[in-house]
């Protein structure tokens, strides 16, 4: 049966919309299908190619879709046929049904489980989303066409991968048989928009006392590793404080892939890369740490350290490269510490514990830890200094902590408050010439 005879034989004419017709997915489908194979014989090849352009892609789509509706006397309402054109051209250039949460600027992440189970992040808030994918098969094209881009590869030999999209965003991809349930994807949505100190202070992300120490410790070149966990705003923090490093000075910055975007003139921005289809070609953090330090840096920005480039990253802080900047995945500032031991002794060098606190105590001064709250949002909940090591043992003390409201209901989270202490650091930051007004370390500022 044909879809005009389809839609007679429900005894409501060719004068119903295809918003009703399209309420069933397999009729949807079925179209969709017949203007891609039209496409395919007007096209070919350029069909996919670079060159075509998405302006002369939607008039061959719209072309054909109004000869497939004309020949299956359909009537479709001017906002139905621009909807279907846009869905078919996201199936062919684009990633599918997610393009559309992708367009929207208030989608911060998107998360998809299964054919029928999207999910998409709003104002710190999960939600699933009624959008869906026709089958597995559907979301592995897609994920095939994110890797594709980026010379990256998923199949059961390989079953996950990470990648970037062209404008910054993060995707995370998974496959059977790991992926027990079937495909898997992950995006972290790139905002565009660079966040400044202000965006922070504003938010409630950090107090404007705390910001300031922070500022004042970039410039003293201090150096500097937040800890926080998935999602909590670290690449974020690092950005902001890295963007607040002196015009002229070298900076390199080094990630999996590269997401830091600062307005610095004097810039280098190395990126790891795996192994290709032979096993060849892996270009590890560590590998781009050792590279950085014969690059001449002034400051060296590691967007996260998670395995033995940790000890590079201590080696290079230690040898004259101040004012360097990571992030670490961690709970709190003293799991950070702990993180950092693991990581370091995962060396070739063997280095015993004691040893690499001592390498530790002496390379990093100021610890920030940032949390992700019930609400959805991303405060920084300390900032701590490292002071000395003690019988063994790295002694730190908190110059800003957060403080929870005694009562206020569920909702209440509390703020980042001075805890009283004015930090050793200070004498080293004026020592740089760089002037610090110790009123910023009053209790209840």
């Amino acid at each position: 049966m044909s879809l005009s005879e389809r839609l007679g034989s429900e005894g409501r004419g060719f004068a119903r919309t295809e918003a009703t017709w399209l309420k069933t997915s397999n009729h949807t489908t079925e179209l969709k299908e017949q203007v891609h194979l039209a496409l395919v014989n007007n096209l070919g090849k350029s069909l996919y190619s670079k060159d075509l352009g998405e302006s002369r892609l939607r008039e061959e789509v719209y072309s054909v879709i109004t000869r497939v509706i004309a020949s299956q006397t359909l009537i479709l309402t001017d906002a139905d046929r621009a909807r279907l054109v846009q869905e078919i051209i996201d199936d062919i250039v684009g990633l599918g049904p997610i393009e559309q949460l992708l367009r929207d600027p208030d989608v911060t992440e998107v998360m998809v489980n299964g054919p029928d189970e999207v999910f998409a992040e709003r104002g710190g808030r999960l939600s699933k989303v009624p959008v869906r994918f026709e089958n597995d098969a559907h979301i592995r094209q897609v994920i095939e066409r994110i890797v594709s881009r980026v010379g990256r590869r998923v199949d059961e030999g390989s079953p996950m991968v990470d990648a970037r999209l062209p404008d910054g965003s993060r995707v995370n991809a998974i496959v059977p048989p790991v992926a027990v349930d079937g495909p898997s994807v992950t995006i972290r949505k790139f905002s565009g928009r660079v966040a400044n100190k202000n965006d922070l202070i504003r938010f409630g992300s950090v107090s404007a006392p705390a910001m300031q120490f922070l500022e004042l410790a970039i410039r003293g070149k201090r150096n500097i590793v937040i800890s926080g966990g998935t999602g909590s705003g670290k690449t974020t923090t690092l950005n902001i404080l890295a963007a607040l490093i002196p015009s002229y000075e070298r900076i390199v910055t080094i990630e999996d892939s590269a997401e830091l975007s600062l307005g610095q003139e004097h810039v280098v921005r190395l990126e790891s890369r795996p192994a290709n289809s032979e096993g060849i070609g892996e270009v590890t953090i560590r590998d781009l740490v050792r590279n950085s330090l014969r690059m001449r840096p002034d400051r060296i920005v590691v967007g996260e350290v998670r395995d033995a480039a940790a000890f590079d990253m201590l080696q290079a802080m230690n040898t004259g490269h101040d004012g360097s900047l990571s992030t670490v995945h961690a709970n709190s500032t003293t799991d950070c510490l702990s993180r950092i031991e693991t990581m370091a002794s995962m060396s070739e060098l063997r280095l015993s514990i004691p040893v690499i606190r001592e390498q530790l105590a002496s390379a990093v001064d100021i610890l920030i830890h940032q949390a992700r709250f019930r609400d959805g949002s991303r405060k920084i909940t300390s900032i701590a200094e490292i002071v000395a090591l003690e019988n063994g043992s790295i002694k730190t003390q908190e110059i800003f902590g957060f403080e929870y409201p005694v009562s206020g209901g569920a909702e209440a989270i509390g703020r980042l408050v001075a805890t009283g202490i004015i930090p050793e650091c200070v004498k080293s930051i004026e020592h740089r010439g760089v002037e610090v007004d110790r009123e910023i370390f009053k209790k209840d500022l």
